[in-house]
């Protein structure tokens, strides 16, 4: 008998570690090629860990709610193989140390927030070895990581059994204590004699909870998010400028030609790879739109992928990325939306899915939304608010003179980095992108 390592498979660029889920498998069970062994979480999605061989799984490395590199052997499964099998067919990523002097674009991680990764940091620094307290005659498991953050931080063992965890059967994991430590830093003595200059005086109001009141704890997913959106506003200097276009002659062709299109490609055309058309072709009027900032670098993008705001069934939010879309005419953005729209729902996209945006479209319109100010989606600079499309009696400039008619309107709404894009750059191409759709061929063949 032969023992295979089962490796934690690379799973994008900038992903470098993943959260066990579940267990799919058993020590015990027998595993079939292509077999899902385990579920895990990025924080991109979740996904499954399939064994390339078949076996008996013989050993579990992790347990539910671990935190794994990329690379690290997660399992051993026992084959048939007369000689040693290693994992060398298996393809993994290690992520290798950056040894370039010129720095590199990665997208940022909830713990590149202010404050985490300066505790993150001290968590690998040596601890003193006196008083330290006995983790063995606690109630509960303590991970390396945890314990490294509790010494460096002067938390003891008692103070440490109190606090909330969030992990399986109550276990306290990373995120929960450094939660505690930032939530805990203006209403405590500093527990360190090291002076931070940067440190925030802000200190949150204290939540008053009657006995009325449902208390309901963030899935992983929002905790995401939120972490996500905090550190967007505090990367980036928001500004939203904002344009009502008129889109009768969009919304008639539409009409017009949905019934033949679904019936002959078996496919709804929605607005939305309409609106992905026409911010394509202004980020071709406009490419200093489609980048990214590294310090002092603006990073400008060579393909031009289109995030796209979906909203899950639970209330959550992802954002799937149509990959090179200035190389797509208009039925293979249909295609491709549809997809990654009904993929989220159906929680099957891959991690491949949602990396690399460089430019995101929120459509509000669909929750009857006129307008919003979206916040941007790290790495990128820039994010569209597509609102509802309203008739409304508008101003029409006519050889005779000026009428009132009933138009289709709908606001669009630019949220960019005012880092790198003025307001010259984004009103310009905002304006660009409803110039697109106001003058929509109605005539146009797809």
């Amino acid at each position: 008998m032969a023992k295979y390592q089962l490796l934690l498979p690379k799973m994008g660029e900038s992903v470098a570690e993943a959260t066990v889920i579940k267990w799919m498998k058993n020590p015990g069970d027998y595993i079939e090629a292509d077999d899902t062994v385990m579920e895990i979480a990025t924080d991109k999605v979740d996904s499954e860990v399939p064994s390339p061989v078949s076996g008996k799984l013989v050993e579990q490395r992790y347990k539910q709610d671990d935190v794994v590199q990329v690379g690290s052997v997660i399992a051993i499964i026992e084959t048939d193989e007369a000689e040693e099998v290693t994992p060398a067919a298996q393809t993994v990523a290690v992520p290798q140390p950056v040894v370039t002097p010129q720095p590199i674009v990665t997208e940022t991680k909830p713990q590149d927030i202010p404050g985490i990764a300066q505790l993150e940091q001290k968590a690998t620094e040596p601890v003193a070895q006196q008083n330290t307290p006995n983790f063995k005659s606690g109630s509960r498991f303590y991970s390396p990581l945890v314990k490294q953050i509790a010494l460096q931080e002067n938390i003891s063992l008692d103070e440490l059994e109190n606090i909330p965890g969030s992990g399986a059967e109550g276990r306290l994991n990373k995120d929960d204590l450094l939660n505690y430590i930032r939530n805990n830093e203006g209403n405590a003595q500093p527990k360190t004699q090291v002076a931070d200059s940067k440190k925030s005086e802000y200190t949150r109001p204290a939540v008053s909870v009657s006995g009325a009141d449902e208390i309901i704890e963030m899935d992983r997913m929002r905790r995401l998010i939120a972490d996500h959106m905090v550190m967007s506003k505090q990367t980036s200097p928001h500004v939203t400028s904002f344009v009502e276009t008129d889109v009768t002659g969009l919304v008639l062709w539409r009409e017009k030609i949905k019934s033949s299109f679904e019936k002959r490609e078996g496919e709804k055309i929605t607005f939305t790879p309409i609106f992905v058309e026409a911010v394509v072709k202004a980020i071709k009027d406009y490419p200093m739109v489609n980048v990214s900032v590294n310090g002092t670098q603006i990073i400008k993008k060579a393909d031009i992928n289109i995030s796209m705001a979906t909203a899950l069934p639970n209330g959550n939010l992802i954002v799937p990325v149509i990959k090179k879309a200035d190389e797509l005419n208009l039925l293979g953005l249909t295609k491709a939306v549809n997809s990654l729209a009904a993929n989220a729902r159906a929680g099957k996209l891959q991690p491949d899915d949602v990396k690399d945006g460089t430019f995101t479209i929120t459509n509000i319109g669909g929750f009857n939304n006129v307008m919003g100010t979206p916040i941007i989606n790290q790495p990128q600079v820039a994010i569209l608010a597509v609102g509802a499309i309203k008739k409304k009696p508008a101003v029409i400039e006519t050889p005779q003179g000026d009428v009132i008619a009933i138009r289709h309107m709908m606001f669009l709404s630019l949220s960019y980095d005012h880092r790198v894009v003025d307001g010259a750059l984004g009103g310009s191409f905002l304006a660009r992108i409803a110039h697109y759709l106001e003058n929509w061929d109605v005539d146009r063949q797809v």
